[in-house]
């Protein structure tokens, strides 16, 4: 669920809407991510961390001093919940990077890609599970609307709620495993199964990207940061490239003469390793909106719908109207076809962008 027009809601909506699917899921990973929870820390990046023990809390405070500087430190408010067991250590860090760390030529976003990845692999028993700035993502092991209550959504205010009740298959319940899957402010929850994981693991690797949570959904985040962020495609054609039109469909398209035809032959071409096959549905939050994506035949079900400035997608209708019963428009996304919901009012978090912005100034001044 999003607000266009960039209103805070209460996460007990979002809750009571999982609570809807609550037989999609069976027990073994629920989350959320929500977007404009920290106004009074958005320019720094929010790192949520779980952590086995305190030892693994130490080395990873050594590697987070080196590299950046910390506002501030906490543990992750949660209250004691029926249906969520023990947890691990939840914590969660505001942070900048180290200014002799970045440079005008480094972008700050890979630095900090970087560091997550370097200490989700090399750290024994951390995870780095939340990166964005202004956002959080928060999972567990347990049904969605337990997890929802044991962090404490009903306290939060986000313009941007997405959640998740995971019914695991080929990868173990574990509190890393649930979704949503994050780098930066890119969270992805997914419905359905990638049997391209191994073709895109290993091309998302040649960018430097890290695979190690062994799971599917885990790509998918990664191939949006790729795409979006650093190859800086169009939402609308990024989402060609990860559920492309069949060979057969751009022949007809070009029979017909339609000069689209030559657009998807060449993203085909040239990012064939990143095309996702298999059955998935993907609900993407992000800084300035939100996506929906099914697979290029429609294996796994989405809805989406609309009420003023509010834009849902679901797996099921009922889970919508669960929380807003009168819906101005209600539709079934087409095979392959985006949902996009974008703020009225975009928010710039590039600091590439902010260090050529202040050169200039500086530059117009002498």
């Amino acid at each position: 669920m999003m607000s266009e027009d960039g209103r805070l809601m209460s996460g007990e909506p979002i809750i009571r809407a999982m609570e809807v699917l609550h037989d999609r899921a069976n027990g073994l990973g629920g989350g959320f991510a929500a977007y404009g929870i920290y106004p009074h820390k958005k320019e720094f990046y929010a790192l949520h961390i779980m952590y086995d023990d305190i030892r693994a809390k130490e080395a990873t405070d050594v590697l987070l001093d080196e590299r950046f500087e910390i506002d501030s430190e906490e543990t992750i408010p949660t209250r004691k919940t029926p249906g969520i067991g023990k947890s691990p250590l939840l914590w969660r860090y505001f942070v900048t990077p180290k200014a002799d760390r970045c440079t005008t030529d480094t972008c700050e976003e890979d630095f900090v890609i970087d560091a997550v990845m370097h200490i989700n692999e090399k750290v024994e028993g951390a995870f780095i599970f939340s990166s964005g700035k202004n956002m959080g993502a928060f999972k567990a092991v347990g049904f969605p609307e337990d997890v929802g209550r044991f962090y404490r959504l009903d306290e939060y205010e986000a313009y941007t709620w997405i959640g998740h009740g995971r019914f695991p298959t080929n990868t173990p319940g574990w509190w890393g495993g649930a979704h949503p899957f994050t780098i930066l402010d890119w969270a992805l929850v997914h419905n359905g199964e990638i049997s391209s994981y191994g073709i895109n693991k290993r091309y998302l690797e040649m960018f430097g990207y890290k695979c190690t949570m062994l799971t599917d959904t885990e790509v998918g985040a990664y191939a949006f940061d790729l795409l979006l962020r650093k190859h800086k495609l169009p939402v609308e054609i990024a989402c060609k490239v990860l559920s492309a039109p069949f060979w057969d469909e751009i022949d007809r398209m070009k029979e017909k003469g339609d000069p689209m035809a030559d657009v998807y032959e060449k993203l085909r071409m040239v990012y064939g390793s990143i095309l996702l096959n298999g059955p998935f549905a993907f609900i993407v939050g992000h800084t300035n909106g939100m996506i929906g994506l099914a697979d290029r035949v429609k294996l796994r079900p989405m809805i989406a719908a609309r009420k003023d400035d509010m834009l849902y997608i679901a797996s099921e209708e009922a889970a919508i109207r669960e929380i807003s019963p009168e819906l101005d428009r209600v539709w079934n996304p087409k095979a392959g076809e985006p949902v996009i919901g974008r703020l009225k009012n975009p928010v710039n978090n590039n600091s590439k962008a902010k260090v050529k912005a202040k050169a200039k100034v500086k530059e117009t001044v002498a």
